[in-house]
């Protein structure tokens, strides 16, 4: 029903909503010149917390599989941003990453058979143009590393979003989010110890408060939400609710931290709010029904039967 896709689509844009808190807990409450291990601490922590609340692990395919998409949405985008942070003025590298539905919508013609529409093509040309408005400043620096990693982390994120919709989970989305917080923060642990060094051996109570925001309330929390988001909703308009991110991030800057607010930023924001809107699918997604179970003769052996069923169920992987 229409309405269960509005409340679907409005808890899953929660997700980036919370992630554009980062920015402000992350200068405001963590230690400075750590952003790797942040990641870390987002990912590992919470997603082993997951696991052992829900007591499931991969099994089969779904091992490797855990690992592909732990990488793509979780250690390698985290990887990429840090690049791109550095190397870029935040403003250019949040235009960048603009281009994340875009590419999303992409990839689900490519992998999915999703029809690409023109109204996605300019909504996503119009999203892009309002997060300039909204963060671009005129005298941002270019550099051409920074560029490409912001590109790689728009492009690796927007292929797990997809890969996320094409593989579909054997387990409840608690359990799959904890598999890839784990498997995305083991890929960031020896980078973020060759980067960044050991932790700090002396943490302040507002250090430990700002790690477990983030590891709680923006990964465990914010990923749940985002992934059940995947399982109802077209990846591209999962892709499009990213962009609440950079409008959340400057209001919290405006509210908070007392930074200036242009007409050009607020227009900005109204673009991007309204391309959202346009973006969302507003066709019934398609369930995975499953087959039904052929009857059994009555002379067929129940252990045979059984043997089926679970060659199918490890099959499906």
């Amino acid at each position: 029903m229409l309405s269960n896709r509005i409340g679907v689509a409005l808890t899953t844009a929660l997700a980036p909503a919370i992630w554009g808190t980062t920015y402000l807990a992350t200068t405001e409450l963590l230690p400075p010149g750590r952003p790797l291990l942040a990641a870390v601490i987002r990912a590992l922590p919470a997603g082993l917390a997951l696991v052992t609340l829900t007591r499931r692990l991969p099994q089969g395919s779904w091992w490797w599989r855990t690992l592909v998409l732990g990488a793509l949405n979780i250690g390698a985008f985290f990887a990429l941003l840090f690049i791109a942070a550095y190397r870029l003025p935040g403003g250019v590298a949040a235009t960048f990453l603009a281009i994340q539905p875009l590419l999303a919508a992409g990839l689900s013609t490519r992998l999915l058979g999703e029809r690409l529409t023109l109204r996605v093509v300019f909504t996503g040309l119009a999203a892009v143009v309002g997060v300039s408005l909204l963060v671009l400043r005129s005298n941002a620096r270019l550099d051409g590393l920074g560029i490409a990693a912001a590109i790689g982390s728009a492009a690796v994120m927007a292929t797990g979003l997809v890969l996320s919709k094409r593989w579909v989970p054997p387990a409840p989305v608690l359990a799959v989010t904890g598999w890839q917080l784990v498997g995305g923060g083991l890929l960031l642990l020896p980078i973020a110890l060759l980067v960044e060094g050991p932790p700090p051996t002396t943490l302040t109570l507002t250090n430990l408060a700002g790690y477990l925001y983030l590891a709680i309330i923006g990964s465990a929390l914010s990923y749940a939400l985002w992934f059940r988001g995947v399982r109802s909703l077209s990846p591209t308009s999962v892709a499009f609710t990213g962009l609440l991110s950079p409008v959340v991030a400057t209001a919290l800057g405006w509210l908070v931290l007392g930074q200036g607010l242009t007409a050009g930023q607020m227009l900005g924001g109204a673009i991007v709010l309204a391309s959202l809107i346009a973006a969302q699918d507003r066709t019934p997604t398609a369930r995975v029904v499953p087959h039904p179970s052929p009857v059994r003769a009555p002379d067929t052996d129940p252990g045979s039967e059984h043997a089926s069923v679970v060659g199918r169920i490890q099959g499906r992987g």
